[in-house]
């Protein structure tokens, strides 16, 4: 594979993809920890994906072109709340790939399962690479090659998911913590460890604790493959499993509208992190990306402290979240 970057190394396009290999695109939260700055900024609501915080591209532009280097947009998915389906339309309209509408927002496993179904009816042997939508990420080159190496340890490692992680640099109760295990080998610059634990969001002594010793902060960028993610939803959700399960035959069916929206009037809701990943630390493994830039962009703040860091500068004004 050959990626094309620009100087300031963003991603432009790939030469070559990875046979089975599909990306999803999670843009269906309602980014409401921003919602009050925002609606000041813009004058209305809008989910921080859909906001372009510098530069030209909204941070779910700068997503999909990031997951197009690794599987063009003919094997790409990107799941979006109805509410904000004319939005998401526009920003994608000249970027291909498949818009998946939730009837309802029902947190992010249904999210996550939802367009899972749709690789699954395409491609039932396909690897799938899932992507928030709305985190901050430089040089997204760097992270482009790492997701590289971490769909290539795939076929080394059976039933098992892996995560992307950055190193702390401090102690953030927003965030998700992997506390690692057991090395596993190099890639690179990179290093792939089994997971011991997982948190999401600690308390703060247990983020003290977990900051001092190996861990990483979970970027939510998970590399699997659908067999495997399926049977583990199967293992800790069955009953929102079984309501994927009946949706499937569906797909792609003059039925499917109608399916999808019965299916979500008895949808329960579950969050991906705390009612799947804590609860199958053992078959996690954790890729640990070197000399990338993240933040999940969760509170205005971070949101400036993160591009001056770049040499970039806010397309709102900064004294929208008390910063000189």
């Amino acid at each position: 594979m050959t990626i094309q970057t620009s100087e300031q190394g963003n991603v432009r396009n790939t030469v070559d993809v990875i046979p089975h290999l599909w990306s999803i695109v999670l843009a269906g939260g309602e980014g409401t920890r921003l919602a009050p700055m925002i609606k000041e900024w813009l004058g209305e609501d809008r989910p921080k994906q859909y906001c372009s915080f510098t530069g030209t591209r909204s941070m779910l532009q700068h997503t999909v072109d990031r997951a197009d280097t690794l599987t063009g947009p003919g094997r790409r998915g990107t799941v979006v709340g109805a509410s904000h389906e004319e939005t998401a339309r526009s920003q994608l309209h000249d970027r291909g790939g498949v818009l998946v509408v939730q009837p309802a927002n029902c947190d992010t496993a249904p999210g996550v399962f939802l367009p899972l179904t749709y690789v699954r009816a395409a491609d039932p042997d396909a690897t799938v690479v899932i992507y928030p939508s709305d985190h901050f990420v430089h040089p997204e080159a760097r992270l482009v090659e790492a997701g590289r190496h971490a769909v290539l340890t795939m076929d080394l490692l059976k039933d098992r998911l892996i995560l992307l992680g950055i190193q702390p640099d401090g102690v953030d109760l927003d965030y998700g913590y992997i506390r690692l295990d057991r090395y596993v080998g190099g890639y690179g610059t990179h290093s792939l460890w089994h997971v011991k634990r997982f948190i999401e969001k600690p308390e703060r002594h247990l983020a003290r604790t977990f900051a001092e010793g190996q861990v990483l902060w979970n970027t939510m960028i998970i590399v699997a493959k659908v067999k495997t993610l399926w049977k583990l939803g199967r293992r800790v959700l069955p009953a929102m499993m079984g309501l994927f399960e009946n949706f499937l035959p569906a797909v792609g069916e003059s039925r499917e509208a109608r399916v999808l929206d019965e299916l979500y009037k008895t949808m329960p809701r579950h969050n991906f992190s705390r009612d799947v990943l804590e609860r199958v630390a053992h078959t996690i493994s954790a890729f640990n990306v070197k000399d990338v830039l993240w933040s999940d962009w969760g509170r205005p703040k971070r949101i400036v402290q993160s591009l001056r860091k770049i040499g970039k500068v806010p397309a709102f004004p900064t004294e929208l979240v008390g910063v000189a």
